[in-house]
């Protein structure tokens, strides 16, 4: 299939997956398609889950992925309209109830410390449904707090002493701060933007997934790309990210890119990665088929970035 082929299959999917196509790969914005997220498909089965108490699966992180935390996740890379008021009461519940002493949300019932991995989900997701600012401060605060010396984040920094960033919670918390920043929030914006440019140089100083002393591959994990990804890092969530942060061309992407580009089909599609186990509300893609939400993903990386 050449281009257009290949967008008019990604049109016969979730109207979800049109929106994007619309919006990323032929530049035309139809708010009309990103309503009917809510009322139909992906999106309607999503909020169709939601209790009574407005939580969904148990509460705020059990279980996955069918808790509140990982459903308001994929309920934004959805790309629900930002301002259902579902996802926003939610949030705002799980931001005023589930705080501990740090001012991070921890679901955790026995570790006092905040995970950064979750907070800089919480924060992707929170600022996408705009939640109220005053809410996110101690978030913030927690987040900048967790920054390393190697300029991204663990989140076994403030549990067992790491010594060395990991690029799941990099990318974790630069997914965050991008949220952050592209929807108007200013509290210590500043301190933020360092800490995406650190997390931003962390993961290109690792091409993405390679080990930064020894130049191999870290875990062939990397290079599987399931959607929704989750808490997991993964170089098509990496690249889409630094994408959807308009970052500029870097050398260092060149392994990563050629990396998705082998895995393209020879029809032009690309297939559905392996997920990690545990319940989910629906199962949007055959495993071992093809993917419009991989090829939509691959495709907009490969326009923005690749260099003919």
């Amino acid at each position: 299939m050449n281009k257009q082929e290949l967008i008019n299959w990604l049109l016969e999917g979730d109207v979800a997956i049109q929106y994007q196509v619309y919006r990323d790969l032929v530049n035309e914005e139809k708010s009309d398609l990103q309503q009917r997220i809510a009322t139909e498909g992906y999106g309607a089965v999503y909020l169709s889950h939601r209790n009574s108490n407005g939580h969904w699966g148990r509460r705020f992180y059990q279980p996955k992925w069918i808790c509140s935390h990982y459903t308001l996740l994929d309920l934004r890379n959805l790309g629900l309209d930002r301002h259902n008021p579902q996802a926003r009461e939610t949030i705002e519940m799980i931001a005023t109830r589930e705080k501990t002493a740090d001012g991070g949300v921890n679901p955790a019932e026995i570790i006092s410390q905040s995970d950064v991995c979750v907070n800089g989900m919480f924060m992707n997701y929170a600022c996408y449904f705009s939640i109220e600012a005053d809410l996110l401060k101690s978030v913030v605060d927690f987040i900048l707090s967790q920054k390393m010396e190697d300029g991204g984040f663990n989140c076994q920094f403030n549990r067992s002493g790491a010594k060395h960033s990991s690029l799941h919670t990099t990318i974790c918390v630069l997914e965050g701060i991008c949220s952050y920043k592209r929807y108007g929030y200013t509290y210590r914006l500043k301190e933020l933007e360092e800490a995406e440019q650190s997390s931003a140089e962390f993961i290109l100083m690792h091409q993405f997934f390679r080990s930064d002393h020894t130049g191999e591959i870290i875990t062939k994990r990397f290079l599987n790309f399931p959607f929704p990804p989750r808490w997991h890092y993964d170089i098509v969530r990496a690249l889409d990210c630094f994408r959807e942060r308009n970052a500029p061309f870097d050398e260092r992407m060149i392994p990563a890119l050629k990396e998705i580009e082998k895995k393209r089909k020879k029809d032009g599609h690309w297939t559905t990665q392996s997920k990690a186990p545990g319940e989910t509300h629906l199962v949007m893609e055959k495993p071992g088929g093809p993917s419009r939400w991989n090829t939509l993903r691959a495709m907009r990386i490969l326009n923005k970035f690749k260099q003919t």
